[in-house]
């Protein structure tokens, strides 16, 4: 017989096609996870189960074809094949920005997605087309009539196969528990699952983690509260005597600093401070600056950072609270300042319904939402997918001087969005010299950033707000992702290991309060921690309240900050990737000495998701807070109502039309 007979005959056996299929997504998977994917592998046996895993679940997945007969078989096998390399194409794209996985509550966040259009495709390279060379392999066999029309395969045979599928996972699971114990238990990083399990398989048990806590709710009681309160009551912080008070009655203004690290705050590009007001503002009598400030944001990245700043709790382990909690009772600062006579209001150069704040906000108290329709979206005046910052805080200040004081306010900036790029009007900062074009424009859009916020502290001052306003300034998440560590270890001039990543992870926090004495503070916190600081500063205490922050003034200050990924960082120790670092020197010492920190991490964490998850705050009474009547805030409504605004500065439509988008 000949070699082409033999090999039209082999192609055609029962499970041939089908075994194609499955080496073909199982050798490019793993190409995809040593090639794309940071996962930490550390042991052979890590190597090992990075190798296999793939293999259980390209057999279980590829094997529901088998189900089919003659030509749909084939086809079964190619569709199944192109969304198994969809899905995993689409955590390629994901990862190279939030060096993370997609999770199904990711995708319920899909309308944000079109609005980020701009760092999406610059994400994706035209050699990506590698991720489906298997799918169009098995379309060329099957155009081709290489193959032909099937038979029908015995349900003892398909029943082999998923059989043999399962006993691989099962296998590989025994491995991967060995090695990392409470695996499934301990699911606070993606990267184990994926790295020990596989991205199919993390799919699949993140739909079944997803199912079981949106059950939560429904099964929850106040009975559930006990644990979660007398933790929160323990670990309270009082406020420090001497501020307690000391801003009441002051205006608030929240500025979210969009992907704004610590780091750049002091840098320098040829010679020249790349953020040189906020630099001059450490220095301010009259401001607090924390240079041990870490975002702990998790996949909601900006909303993330609102959540923690306005409820001091954790953000959720998969995907993010503003699209998936909405409708649950929360204890905000908005709200709070509302019980005690204030105004509250955001304000964002993007759309409302943009990460679902026309509906969070509400809960809040957040009682006006400024967006995209009270400003000048003319061409000009937009980059990426918002606002410029200089003409948004130029605008806002007619809102702000009209608003009824006292009030709280946030204002949310866009430009130093990754890919970080502005017009060549708008650059006046020489760009890094590295490697890598995205580290190279962060240091503009930064310093872009720095003038539009010393343009507005400016106009505060012009405006009589400065004086009996208190500025918190905070940057919401990390800017620049491990995937771009070349062109970083060249402006940090060191290596970036694991241990110095988690330390980039630092954030600047400034708090201006007007009369009161500040300073440079090296005590160690996160976004959590700034809800009760600034409440203690304007005289409410927060000891009856549901918090997992501990006040950054007071002398009892808890410093401990907590991570979604597991990571912990304290003064002393950094626990970072289940390893336990010395500070500052990134000594690597015995697990024994980060286990007590770590411990309060995952019980804080655990305790906070509970309170998230079951909408346990419906249950929690605290005199003198009512919460919002949701029914009576309406963002469609005209937001500039009994303001003295004249019509011919009312920049834009306000009947909450979105059709500018």
């Amino acid at each position: 017989m000949s070699f082409t007979k033999t090999l039209n005959k082999w192609l055609n056996k029962h499970y041939t096609f089908y075994f194609i299929a499955v080496v073909l997504l199982w050798i490019k998977t793993y190409i995809v996870y040593r090639q794309e994917f940071k996962l930490g592998i550390d042991n052979d046996l890590q190597k090992f189960l990075l190798f296999i895993n793939p293999i259980s679940s390209s057999l279980f997945f590829l094997g529901f074809a088998l189900f089919f007969k003659g030509k749909l078989r084939l086809w079964a096998i190619l569709i199944i094949d192109f969304i198994l390399s969809f899905l995993l194409y689409a955590n390629v794209v994901y990862y190279r920005f939030f060096n993370d996985f997609i999770t199904v509550p990711v995708l319920s966040q899909s309308s944000n997605f079109g609005q980020l259009g701009d760092s999406t495709v610059a994400n994706m390279s035209w050699g990506d087309i590698f991720y489906f060379f298997d799918t169009i392999i098995l379309l060329i066999l099957i155009l081709s009539r290489v193959i032909k029309t099937q038979s029908r395969i015995q349900r003892r045979g398909i029943l082999s196969v998923f059989v043999f599928a399962v006993m691989i996972f099962c296998a590989n699971l025994g491995l991967a528990e060995g090695d990392r114990p409470q695996l499934l238990s301990r699911t606070f990083d993606r990267n184990y699952l994926v790295k020990y399990l596989g991205a199919y398989n993390f799919s699949i048990y993140d739909i079944i983690t997803s199912a079981r806590s949106s059950a939560q709710r429904a099964f929850a009681d106040s009975n559930d509260l006990s644990d979660i309160e007398n933790f929160t009551k323990s670990n309270y912080t009082p406020p420090n005597p001497k501020l307690f008070g000391k801003a009441k009655g002051m205006n608030v203004i929240y500025i979210s600093l969009e992907s704004l690290e610590t780091f750049a705050v002091d840098q320098k590009i040829d010679g020249k401070k790349v953020m040189p007001f906020l630099s001059s503002l450490e220095k301010d009598p009259n401001t607090f600056y924390f240079d041990n400030f870490f975002h702990q944001v998790g996949q909601g990245k900006t909303s993330d950072a609102e959540f923690m700043m306005a409820n001091s709790l954790y953000p959720l382990p998969q995907g993010a609270v503003f699209t998936q909690k909405a409708n649950n009772t929360y204890q905000a600062q908005p709200q709070i300042l509302v019980n005690h006579g204030y105004t509250t209001a955001t304000l964002h150069g993007n759309y409302k319904t943009f990460w679902n704040r026309d509906e969070m906000y509400k809960p809040f108290g957040i009682q006006k939402f400024f967006d995209a329709n009270y400003y000048d979206m003319k061409p000009e005046n937009v980059i990426n997918y918002g606002m410029k910052d200089k003409p948004m805080f130029k605008e806002s200040m007619k809102y702000l001087e009209n608003m009824k004081q006292p009030f709280d306010a946030k204002i949310i900036t866009l430009s130093n969005h990754f890919p970080f790029e502005l017009d060549k009007k708008d650059i006046d900062f020489p760009a890094a010299n590295t490697s890598d074009k995205v580290v190279n424009q962060y240091f503009q859009t930064a310093h872009y950033l720095d003038e539009a916020i010393q343009q507005f502290f400016n106009d505060l001052k012009k405006d009589g707000l400065y004086d009996h306003t208190v500025v918190v300034m905070y940057g919401d998440h990390y800017g620049i992702s491990t995937n771009h560590n070349a062109g970083m270890q060249k402006i940090m001039g060191q290596k970036i290991t694991s241990y110095e990543n988690a330390q980039l992870q630092r954030v600047p926090l400034f708090i201006h309060v007007p009369g009161v004495k500040g300073g440079v503070k090296h005590t160690y916190g996160g976004e959590v921690d700034v809800r009760p600081t600034v409440l203690h500063l304007l005289g409410i205490d927060t000891k009856d309240y549901i918090s997992f922050g501990s006040d950054l003034l007071s002398p009892n200050h808890r410093q401990i900050v907590p991570f979604r990924n597991g990571d912990v960082m304290t003064p002393k120790y950094s626990s970072v990737g289940g390893k336990c670092y010395t500070n500052p020197d990134g000594k690597l010492v015995s697990k024994t000495y980060c286990k007590d920190y770590s411990n309060f991490a995952k019980q804080a964490l655990d305790y906070s998701d509970k309170v998230v998850y079951g909408d346990l705050l419906r249950f929690h009474k605290v005199k003198g807070f009512t919460p919002p009547d949701r029914t009576k805030i309406d963002y469609t409504s005209d937001q500039t109502a009994g303001m003295n605004i004249p019509d011919s500065e009312k920049t834009m439509s306000s009947d909450g039309d979105d059709s500018n988008k």
